[in-house]
């Protein structure tokens, strides 16, 4: 990213590289990626500012409506999905292509990955994301601060998932703003469409998965995992900056990406089944145990499940309705956490070893590298 003008007029100057005797991982993420999440954020501000003065000409009372769409949108997150396409876009082109015309394109993912939130979110009944209260329980409590009749809890889930649309129009919206050919514009649509399908799909089958967990297996959960969470975080945002770079389907760089983006996106699930049953809410931003309680039929229970001894899973069975913490020791003592690990460890090497062989610029090898053992082990 040296000498890329990364937001708006301002112009940063990155330094060349990591010197000697420094971690190459951790010098090239501290160097570049701060920046790119400050690029994408004020993007996303400057977007969503004149996109709620909108909302708010239609009609006074859209001011609490469009300013809980702005803050589930601003308020914290990591910018994974628009870091991962950034390195997919900057492993193609090179250390020298100016970053402005392709920068909407990335924020966009950021209001993708909101409305996806926002929505997963009602259907799961959380209360809390990012160590705040969810957008369905805000709008809740502004209910009935303002006094309104009518169920407060139903009326949070319904503006919510209205939230959660306009996060997926307003997505649409900022695509359209990057400058970039036509015809590899259409390309990045059709990339970005399918991305939307998947996770879709993900989704239902998580859904699906809470309501029939008798018909689960290990294999389920992690078709799952793939498809809500590899393709959207990881594997997808990578071919979605490659599209934007020009790449052709059949390249080698896109193979290796499809390779590498669907071994860290597992990896990255995983890691999340571990955190939300093990994690510090402190850390997660959310309390941790609700998959347990709810009986989610992730990789890490049927894991359990599978490994369990005949006693263990009677005892499984029993804990089912009882205290969390009993549940997710008895879960421990089955092996699944050991294997979950085992399974990360092993998905973080297929994707380095995408990366050696792939043709891919050496600042963005050296930043996967850093990106996907962070993504695999990551506390939060």
């Amino acid at each position: 990213m040296a000498n890329d003008a990364v937001a708006g007029n301002v112009t940063r100057v990155a330094p060349a590289g990591p010197g000697d005797g420094d971690d190459p991982v951790r010098a090239v993420l501290a160097a570049y990626t701060h920046d790119l999440v400050t690029a994408v954020d004020e993007t996303l501000d400057t977007f969503l500012t004149a996109e709620v003065d909108t909302l708010n000409d239609i009609d006074t009372s859209m001011g609490s409506f469009a300013a809980t769409a702005r803050e589930a949108v601003l308020t914290g997150g990591k910018r994974i999905r628009s870091t991962f396409a950034y390195w997919g876009w900057r492993g193609a082109v090179g250390g020298t292509e100016a970053l402005p015309p392709v920068l909407p394109a990335l924020a966009a993912l950021e209001l993708l990955h909101t409305f996806a939130l926002v929505h997963d979110d009602v259907m799961d009944a959380s209360t809390t994301r990012r160590g705040r209260p969810t957008a369905h329980v805000a709008l809740a409590e502004q209910h009935v601060a303002a006094g309104h009749r009518g169920d407060p809890g139903r009326f949070g889930e319904a503006v919510a998932v209205l939230i959660g649309d306009l996060c997926m129009v307003w997505a649409d919206q900022l695509l359209a703003h990057a400058s970039v050919p036509s015809a590899r514009l259409f390309e990045v649509r059709r990339c970005y469409d399918q991305m939307r399908v998947e996770t879709v799909a993900g989704q239902y089958l998580d859904v699906l998965g809470e309501n029939d967990p008798g018909s689960w297996s290990v294999d389920r959960a992690l078709r799952v995992a793939r498809y809500k969470t590899a393709s959207y975080t990881v594997q997808r945002p990578l071919l979605f900056g490659a599209c934007l770079a020009g790449v052709p389907a059949d390249d080698q760089l896109v193979s290796a990406y499809t390779r590498y983006g669907l071994a860290v996106g597992e990896a990255f699930q995983l890691r999340d089944d571990l955190l939300g049953v093990y994690g510090d809410p402190a850390a997660t931003g959310k309390p941790a145990g609700d998959d347990l309680r709810t009986g989610k039929p992730t990789a890490l229970l049927m894991l359990a499940r599978e490994l369990a001894t005949p006693a263990q899973l009677t005892a499984l069975e029993r804990a089912a309705d009882g205290p969390v913490d009993t549940l997710a020791g008895l879960v421990a003592e089955t092996g699944a956490v050991t294997r979950v690990e085992q399974m990360i460890a092993e998905r973080v090497g297929d994707a380095l070893a995408a990366l050696d062989a792939a043709p891919v610029d050496q600042t963005a090898r050296t930043a996967l590298t850093g990106l996907a053992t962070a993504a695999a082990n990551r506390r939060a």
